[in-house]
């Protein structure tokens, strides 16, 4: 029974698992690159002066805190996509238990799914790791952080790393999003499928304050560091500030949502429309919200650190340093930018029926489309309102120390790509499943 559930969901679901196995595969590919530099890096076996030159560029712990920094995002992406995924199976799941299913038949189901979306992804990554690590040393080489006569050195030892984060990950993430509901009674999981989940769980709520406060008190300490000590703590203030809105979700994507769709609400009958729309479904559209919180908050906090620097002293750091935490920076938010987009697509992709009943009433197509475009904007504003907010207290503590003011430099071209970006993310991710969904016969669309 249980394969048969897993073939079924992968049918009826395809492009929620199509996103998983995107998102899995990007994991697996930067995780493989990571770990594959990090061992090409290594001293052993080099000239004395390779490995002085190595040592004195510390290329070896950049490579360190770029493969911690891409298993983290790798293990948000995964969760993040695999659980929005599972969680649109609610329903289904709740039918197979009212007429029989158990608890652990759901659970090995779900657990199929993952391992059929995520093994093929993580093997594909692993080989595209290894393109991508050879491109990055040679990076490396030419940006003088590794003497060009070390050679590129391929390791296998990438591909358990691989499979641990985008395998392992991936079904913990389907079994944990699955367990809560497989235990509860079908009369009582479909009442929570049809309505949702109003309330954050036991453990969530308190993580999520924890990982806030945490965040907050390590900010004060970082201010009364100096400057270098100051700039290598940024990253974790980044990262716990990250988990807490990740955790919390909708109470601190709600608040903001509803300032932002309240602006929007006063452009016509649309907006207002998707004004509505945001507001009565928090949880849905704030696992949207804080991917882009992770694109907007690392963006600005990596490019804003070298800028204000640039202004006000002149000089951003060695050309190889900024390159190479440009070049983390793009990864991290490529990452964040997948899981926005794999989650807009899927939400978007949930609510066919939705969208076919307003044809059915008359509504045309340039209002359905008008409306889903506010809702992006909605989601984008609110992801830009959020990461700026995640940055700016970030950088704070280290600008005060370093330079004697606490308001980052940020050029008027990086704040406009940062904001088109966002927009066109969400425009496309939204846009795109919507457009899709209106070229069928809306009454077909209903009765499916």
């Amino acid at each position: 029974m249980s394969n048969g559930l897993a073939r079924a969901a992968l049918r009826a679901h395809r492009p929620a698992f199509v996103g998983t196995a995107v998102a899995a595969l990007f994991a697996a590919t930067v995780v493989s690159a990571s770990t594959t530099v990090l061992l090409a890096t290594g001293t052993d076996g080099l000239p004395a002066g390779a490995r002085h030159r190595i040592t004195e560029s510390g290329v070896g712990d950049i490579a360190a805190v770029l493969l911690i920094g891409s298993i983290y995002m790798s293990i948000f992406v995964v969760v993040s996509t695999m659980g929005t995924a599972v969680t649109q199976q609610h329903r289904e799941l709740a039918l197979v238990r009212a007429i029989g299913a158990r608890p652990r038949q759901v659970r090995r189901a779900v657990a199929r799914q993952a391992l059929a979306a995520s093994v093929p992804a993580a093997l594909a990554g692993f080989a595209a790791g290894g393109l991508l690590a050879k491109a990055w040393f040679s990076g490396m080489v030419t940006h003088g952080l590794i003497p060009p006569g070390v050679p590129f050195r391929f390791s296998w030892a990438a591909l358990p790393v691989c499979l641990g984060v985008a395998v392992v990950t991936s079904t913990a993430a389907a079994l944990l999003s699955s367990l809560r509901f497989s235990l509860l009674r079908p009369a009582r999981a479909l009442s929570e499928a049809a309505a949702g989940r109003r309330r954050l769980g036991l453990l969530r709520a308190p993580l999520g304050l924890v990982a806030v406060a945490g965040a907050c008190f390590l900010s004060v300490l970082l201010s009364r560091q100096d400057a270098e000590e100051a700039g290598q703590g940024a990253f974790l203030v980044l990262i716990l500030f990250c988990v807490g809105v990740g955790l919390l979700g909708p109470r601190i994507v709600g608040p903001s949502a509803w300032l932002v769709s309240a602006l929007v609400g006063r452009f016509g009958a649309s907006a207002r429309l998707a004004m509505l729309n945001v507001r009565s479904q928090p949880r849905r559209f704030s696992a949207a919200v804080v991917p882009l919180v992770l694109v907007v908050g690392f963006g600005l906090t990596k490019v804003a650190l070298h800028t204000t620097a640039q202004h006000r002293t002149g000089s951003a750091g060695s050309t190889g340093e900024v390159w190479l935490d440009y070049m983390g920076t793009a990864l991290y938010a490529g990452f964040a930018a997948i899981a926005a987009a794999n989650t807009l697509a899927m939400i978007s992709f949930e609510r066919r029926r939705d969208v076919a009943l307003l044809r059915v009433v008359g509504t045309q197509r340039g209002q359905v489309r008008s409306m889903a475009a506010w809702e992006a904007v909605v989601v984008a504003g609110t992801a830009l309102l959020l990461g700026a907010l995640i940055a700016l207290t970030t950088l704070a503590p280290i600008l005060d120390t370093a330079f004697g003011s606490p308001l980052p430099y940020v050029p008027w071209t990086l704040a406009a790509g940062t904001v088109a970006g966002t927009l066109l993310l969400t425009l496309l991710a939204t846009g795109v499943p919507v457009r899709s969904v209106m070229r069928h016969r809306a009454i077909t669309v209903v009765r499916t």
